[in-house]
């Protein structure tokens, strides 16, 4: 089809004429190109070569800086990392490892860290025993389990068939036992409360974490991957979940040792 005058005239327009040799040039429409022999770029699809890529994790409005390097300690029996120190300043006292008894043999459940607000650990020391004593006390655990300074417990599972179910299951009868310890009665209704409102269909894979902690005023409580799902205000269950990991019969005795020992170290 024959073009109109206005095409013709919009194609003129369109063209860069050189004044001296009469020559078409480049379209003045195509705007990318830069001089003559240099290669067409355009900012969605390639970068300046000597232009510094902006990093996400350092930028100084981001929510993303890059965490600082921390040390870890590995729990031998499960080869689980711990690091020395968590976003709050709690320090790693102890790891240690859960084993269950299920059809005659001993099967790991999760590996653990212990984490206490060192500050206060030592405060609680030197209020109540001047000397350091040459090994680890009773009454040095005891006074850990009774006060409500912040401790944490990281648990990582390593049991990869291990259900919510299960779960709530073992606390029920760790904590249910720890209280009938302390206070020669049971208290079911309390022990099936540090689970709350965990969801059976929770799935639990090895390295799934759930962390249960110990807050000032006596508060205790759970998150599983991350999530909240309980928040209990109770002297005796913050007691008993202690009791569980530093009292007589502590899951992991090697744990409790080692506890022990970094209790020492502060005075």
């Amino acid at each position: 089809m024959p073009s109109t005058m206005e095409d013709v005239t919009a194609k003129i327009d369109a063209v860069e004429i050189d004044p001296k040799s009469g020559l078409a040039l480049k379209s003045t429409m195509d705007k990318e190109k830069v001089s003559e022999g240099e290669p067409k770029t355009t900012e969605t699809t390639q970068e300046k070569p000597n232009e510094a890529k902006s990093d996400p994790e350092k930028e100084p409005n981001g929510a993303t800086f890059k965490e600082e390097e921390v040390p870890v300690e590995v729990e031998p029996k499960t080869g689980v990392s711990f690091v020395v120190r968590v976003e709050d300043g709690k320090q790693l006292k102890a790891v240690g490892l859960r084993k269950k008894s299920m059809l005659g043999m001993g099967i790991k459940i999760y590996g653990f860290g212990i984490y206490a607000d060192d500050e206060k650990l030592k405060d609680l020391m030197g209020s109540k025993i001047g000397k350091a004593p040459s090994k680890p006390t009773k009454e040095m655990y005891q006074m850990v389990i009774d006060s409500d300074f912040g401790m944490m417990m990281r648990l990582v599972i390593v049991f990869s068939n291990l259900t919510m179910s299960m779960v709530r299951k073992n606390f029920d009868e760790g904590l249910g036992a720890a209280i009938k310890k302390l206070t020669g009665g049971k208290n079911e209704e309390l022990t099936k409360k540090i689970m709350g409102e965990a969801s059976d269909d929770i799935k639990l894979n090895s390295g799934s974490v759930i962390e249960i902690s110990r807050l000032p005023g006596y508060v205790l409580q759970t998150k599983v991957k991350g999530e909240t799902v309980s928040k209990v205000e109770s002297e005796l269950l913050c007691r008993a979940f202690i009791y569980m990991y530093l009292g007589d019969d502590p899951f992991d005795k090697e744990a409790k040792e080692r506890f022990g020992a970094s209790m020492l170290s502060l005075f």
